[in-house]
């Protein structure tokens, strides 16, 4: 009987306390964006009752009416909030300043940097617009451990070379892979960097595998900005800037100078024979350089306007850039228009369309750089009267080895183009239960472009002729669209989310030129032209299917994996080898949440470990199949001749990828982040050229394998932190070297002045090798090895000089550094980038450092060190000169590669936020005003004008990065 009594209690007892719970529900969205966040975990405070946010960042709990709730999740702070009687809640969360909690973008979602397991680099907005220009890869140059960004060229609008981890393919693409908003792009998007929200950079095989095989080059994720909610905005920003010409450590000869050079030719220049050289050539002195730059000036506006509902989020974007070129004649407009809306309909479907469109245009009456190297001081475009000369005419005085005058043909002559792009999503997502998501990516870009050329009939270019006009199009259209299934739960201690989807993506190019001989001056209309002088076109197209997976799975904060796989099909590789499998793990260990671990000095500590599988494609989009040229007729009818050899084998590159790294935060103010890696590619892409007996030029082949080796380390500190001071600083480097660890029956290949063998790195120079200055004659110096002893002697004759290996364009290192000072609402930042041991030939110096080979080309001034030969028991850099050339000096050899090591100011920037209270009183809720500067100055020993010469290694008149000041404002309503 006491028995059940006792149980009747408890009955009641239970049945006592349940009564008195209530339910309580409510959302939990991020403090300043006001974006809901899942997974959040909900605790009863003091007991283990609770539960988690769903994707929509809801909750659901029975408590107890004076119950107080604890708010937790990987990123932000947390929160306790009594229920005190409360049913529904609103929780705001606050992002937490330590560096791990930090948000990242990474492949098909985001993560705390706290969970992540793979190498990633992330740049937010903030970061990205230091520097004026209108490409965002730009942007990127010295603030990412590992990314090598060499901008080779300085006109307005060029795009520069973006290598990750260095260089794992020959014949394969070697760029990075861009993702925008989700949607795989062709090629570097044309985006407006004041859109971009934030820049992931994937560098792993952790985080680029889920993109398979176009992930062997690493992966640039961009995700462009939206609105808040709860929040309106409109926001200005505008600049404008001074651009100068950047002649660097290049000077030419004046007058003078090359009157005095011409005297060094000793003998072998006999004045008398040549009426023209005589005193009065040091009354005339031209500066072509000096003609044919200018002050450039660039315009970057942009209108953005946000608005934010409980249901609905709008980002509207407007934006103009215009950039004159610090070389005359050329001219870059940009108009871009970007919409993004995000539209909660119901509980369950949100649909997220974006809408990006921009239009640019480029006017080219540009002036010639290699002439204005080349051409003679003692030449000018004018005559006495001030009229320009054509030097081709009879009776016109001209000194200069080509007969030309630029300017002559550029009265008439020009060209002009323009590019649309247009970049829409239509994203979808479902909510099927509280942990089951639908997302559905769907996007479509088209690029169209045309470009007209007009040759004037007077022109010497058109005179043969009698004029000509030139008229291109070309169009590209791709397709992508991403189906996926997301799960994600937490419970316990216990965090596990998975994707699952299906991926389809295609792309279809074509384009259409003509040119018409015989037009009357004045004409831009190609069928007002007498007679077609050519017409060509060009049409190819690729899909690629896939199907991916990734798990990740985390316990207690503490220990944390990853795993992922896909399978990719492309149509550019036969039917034995169209599909691949690529894939990843990762794990992740959070020392700091561990219970033994206690110091001080130590906030936070991961390491972090992955290895992988990622693939490349060749360039070649039919590398399968016989291929036929229907470039040659007989009789006036076309017929197909042999040009391509299929192979039906032909397979994927793959890279096999192990990260080793860590993350940490000390003394609660300095970041560190290190990766070791190792890319090991196989099966590399090459397009063997075979017997032209055989009627074909050659076939696609898997010919070898090239190893990557290196470490990354970031460090940000913030040195000196106060309420009203903060002095941060930051550093990267990546050291990579390479390997070539196999080749096509093992023999080596020659591309151009480069050499591919095995065990040497894959941007190996093959020339030969210079060995000075004979010092008794000053005869130029190769070496030349006895192929059977091995001994190294002297000749010469460079035909006889042996050919070798002389080093090596890729860099020893390269990263950047920067700092930022901020005092009240005054704040001072500046960006620096550098690179070093790389070897940069110097075609140029072939033509105008050529010992008299081009006595009528304008020649260099020596730089500093260097010295000419003109006495026996002379120790020079440079030959003796002769009139017409000193022994084939100046044909190709060492003796022109030059360091390529440099270290520059990227920007320099003074600004000033005013005090919000202020500036509330004129209805403004932000405002700050800047001054900056771009490529202020750099420390190179390089003789050329500009270091970044791309990252093939060859300099050749290439147009140099402009220094640039510039004043700026951004205000917000």
């Amino acid at each position: 009987m006491k028995k059940y009594l006792f149980t009747w209690i408890g009955m009641c007892c239970f049945l006592f306390s349940f009564a008195q719970d209530k339910q309580v529900s409510g959302t939990v969205t991020d403090a300043e964006t006001g974006v809901p966040i899942p997974g959040v975990s909900v605790l009863v405070k003091g007991t283990n009752r609770g539960s988690a946010t769903d994707f929509d960042g809801l909750f659901e709990l029975n408590v107890a009416e004076n119950a107080t709730l604890v708010f937790s999740y990987i990123g932000y702070e947390n929160k306790e909030i009594s229920v005190a009687g409360q049913s529904e809640l609103q929780v705001s969360l606050a992002v937490s300043a330590a560096q791990l909690d930090e948000v990242v973008v990474v492949a098909y979602g985001t993560q705390t940097k706290e969970e992540v397991t793979a190498s990633v680099s992330t740049i937010d907005a903030e970061e990205l617009n230091d520097v004026t220009s209108t490409d965002v890869s730009t942007m990127m140059q010295g603030k990412v451990a590992g990314v090598q960004v060499v901008q080779s060229s300085g006109q307005p609008g060029s795009v520069p070379d973006i290598r990750i981890r260095g260089v794992s393919s020959i014949d394969g693409g070697v760029s990075p892979l861009w993702v925008v908003d989700g949607v795989i792009m062709h090629g570097t998007p044309n985006l407006n960097p004041n859109e971009i929200e934030t820049l992931s950079v994937l560098k792993d095989a952790s985080a680029t595998s889920l993109y398979g095989s176009r992930g062997a080059n690493g992966v640039v994720v961009v995700t462009t900005k939206s609105a808040k909610k709860g929040r309106s905005e409109l926001t200005l920003i505008s600049k404008t800037g001074f651009s100068t010409f950047n002649a660097g450590n290049f000077d030419l000869m004046n007058s003078a100078q090359m009157y005095d050079h011409y005297g060094e030719f000793g003998d072998s220049f006999i004045p008398s024979d040549n009426p023209w050289f005589t005193p009065d050539l040091l009354n005339r002195d031209y500066d072509w350089v000096a003609q044919g730059t200018q002050t450039g000036v660039v315009q970057d506006h942009n209108l953005i306007f946000t608005a934010g509902e409980e249901n609905s989020k709008t980002y509207v974007s407007l934006g103009y850039y215009d950039e004159t070129g610090t070389i005359k004649g050329y001219q870059y407009d940009k108009l871009s228009f970007r919409i993004n809306h995000d539209h909660e309909i119901g509980e369950r479907l949100t649909i997220k369309p974006k809408i990006a469109v921009n239009y640019n245009t480029r006017e080219s009456k540009q002036h010639s750089l290699y002439a204005m190297q080349t051409y003679m001081p003692w030449d000018s475009p004018y005559d006495a009267s001030g009229e320009i000369v054509n030097p081709q005419e009879n009776g016109v005085p001209w000194i200069g080895r080509d007969k030309s005058n630029y300017l002559y043909d550029l009265q008439w002559n020009h060209g002009n183009s323009s590019v649309f792009n247009l970049y829409s999503n239509f994203d979808i997502e479902f909510k099927i239960t509280d942990h089951l998501k639908f997302i559905s990516t769907n996007g479509y870009t088209l690029y169209r472009s045309e470009s007209k050329s007009y040759t004037d009939p007077a022109s010497n270019g058109g005179m043969a002729d009698g004029g000509l006009l030139g008229q291109s199009t070309s169009k590209r259209i791709t397709r992508f669209t991403n189906q996926m299934v997301k799960y994600m739960n937490n419970w316990g201690d216990h965090n596990f989310t998975a994707l699952a989807a299906y991926e389809y993506n295609d792309y279809v190019y074509d384009d259409f030129s003509a040119t018409g001989a015989g037009i009357v001056a004045g004409t831009e209309i190609l069928a007002n032209a007498a007679t077609p002088k050519s017409v060509g076109g060009f049409k190819n197209e690729y899909a690629l299917q896939s199907f991916l997976f990734n798990a990740n799975y985390g316990f207690d904060d503490r220990y944390m994996t990853q795993l992922s796989i896909r399978r990719d099909g492309a149509s550019n590789f036969g039917e034995n080898n169209q599909y691949g499998t690529f894939y990843s793990a990762s794990v992740g260990w959070n020392v700091h949440n561990e219970e033994f671990f206690n110091v001080d000095a130590i906030q936070e500590l991961k390491f972090r470990a992955s290895y992988g599988a990622v693939g490349n494609r060749p360039n070649s989009l039919y590398p399968q199949y016989d291929l036929y040229a229907l470039t040659n007729t007989y009789n006036g009818v076309p017929v197909t001749t042999p040009s391509q050899l299929g192979n039906p084998d032909v397979g994927w590159e793959k890279s096999y990828q192990t990260n080793i790294g860590f993350d940490a935060f000390l003394l609660d103010r300095i970041g560190l982040t290190f990766d070791y890696y190792i890319k090991d590619t196989s099966d590399l892409l090459y397009f063997i050229t075979i017997p032209e007996v055989t009627g074909y030029s050659g076939s696609w082949e898997n010919i070898g394998g090239v190893k990557n080796n290196g470490f990354e380390l970031f460090v940000d500190a913030d040195v000196i932190r106060s309420q009203d001071f903060l002095w941060s600083l930051n550093f990267n480097i990546g050291f990579n070297t390479n390997e070539i660890t196999e080749l096509y029956q093992g023999e080596p290949i020659i591309r151009g002045n480069k050499r591919l063998n095995v065990g040497q790195d894959i941007n190996t120079w093959f020339m030969r090798k210079w060995a000075g200055v004979d010092p008794e004659n000053g005869d130029p110096l190769w070496e030349l090895i006895d192929q059977e002893t091995g001994e190294v002697t002297t000749t010469n004759n460079w035909n006889d000089a042996t050919q070798q290996e002389v080093g090596t364009s890729t860099p020893d290192y390269y990263g950047g550094f920067g700092t930022s000072f901020s005092y009240k609402g005054i704040n001072l930042s500046a960006n620096f980038a550098y690179s070093k041991g790389n070897e940069v030939y110097n075609y140029s110096r072939e033509l105008y450092d050529a010992d008299g080979a081009y006595p009528t080309y304008n020649q260099q001034v020596l730089a500093d060190g260097w010295s000419r030969w003109a006495a026996p028991g002379d120790i020079a850099t440079h030959p003796r000169p002769v009139y017409g050339g000193n022994n084939l000096s100046n044909k190709t050899s060492s003796r022109y590669l030059e360091d390529g090591s440099f270290l520059r100011m990227r920007n320099v920037r003074l600004g000033y936020n005013f005090d919000s209270q202020w500036i509330e009183n004129l209805g403004m809720s932000n405002l700050n005003l800047y001054i900056s500067g771009d490529n202020l100055w750099t420390i190179t020993d390089f003789s050329g004008m500009d270091p970044e010469v791309g990252v093939d290694g060859t300099y050749n008149t290439l147009y140099p990065v402009a220094k640039r000041l510039t004043v700026g404002i951004s205000a917000s309503f």
